[in-house]
């Protein structure tokens, strides 16, 4: 039962077709991965919930209470979940609570298997996620902690403690179709602790291609680089991109 404070949050909307619900990184807003979502918009609704903005103080269960509110607002039975980075997490945690509701999930750059979520190291000092970031990731960043700061911290501390194994194995037991991708350099997250994640979901694992002549790929490429996150989304064969 959802607590009385819960609410749907505020959300970014394209498309029209099957949904696709993206769960964005640590401090970014839905606006970031707009270009992304255009990408798909042809094939699905794509909607983007403001992870950050809940009506009360951060926490895990209040987090996943809103976005099943988001939801049912939307008025979906079944839905693709796309999780990147931070985003990741409450996707495992939406999926393994309501996978009634949940087609299939992908993990862009995501936790992995340690006790420890990764990012929130970084979380911890913003410095240091202003140090890795893009240009669009650090406007982002910069503009979530000047109207959500207390939300951020509590985020990032759930982040830092919290244990996932839990829903890593329900996903897995409940037969989730899952995949997991990963950016040829991620320098946030292990990408040894993201094959591990995909094994122990059953999931694919792929790393993303670098075209000829093209630069880096980092944790960031899901916006970043969005028609080569595109090119490799559209290549698992998820049940909400039928072919073009």
């Amino acid at each position: 039962m959802s607590s009385s404070g819960a609410r749907p949050l505020r959300n970014v909307t394209v498309g029209d077709g099957p949904t696709i619900v993206v769960l964005h990184g640590y401090g970014m807003q839905p606006e970031t991965y707009l270009r992304t979502a255009r990408l798909l918009a042809d094939r699905a609704r794509v909607v983007i919930p403001s992870i950050f903005a809940l009506p009360e103080r951060w926490t895990f269960d209040h987090a996943l209470e809103c976005l099943e509110l988001t939801l049912d607002e939307l008025d979906v039975e079944r839905v693709t979940l796309v999780g990147h980075s931070f985003g990741g997490g409450l996707e495992l945690g939406l999926a393994a609570r309501s996978p009634e509701r949940v087609r299939e999930c992908v993990f862009s750059d995501t936790l992995g298997v340690h006790r420890e979520f990764g990012l929130a190291l970084e979380a911890v000092h913003p410095i240091g996620i202003l140090r890795m970031a893009s240009v669009p990731a650090a406007a982002s960043f910069i503009g979530s902690w000047v109207t959500h700061p207390v939300q951020l911290s509590s985020a990032a501390m759930w982040a830092f403690f919290s244990n996932r194994a839990a829903e890593i194995q329900a996903l897995a037991d409940a037969g989730m179709p899952c995949h997991v991708m990963w950016a040829e350099r991620d320098t946030v997250l292990s990408r040894n602790d993201g094959a591990e994640f995909a094994r122990l979901l059953n999931a694919t694992f792929t790393v993303a291609d670098r075209p000829p002549g093209y630069g880096p790929i980092d944790h960031d490429w899901m916006f970043d680089d969005p028609e080569l996150f595109v090119q490799h989304l559209e290549e698992l064969d998820l049940q909400a991109l039928p072919a073009a």
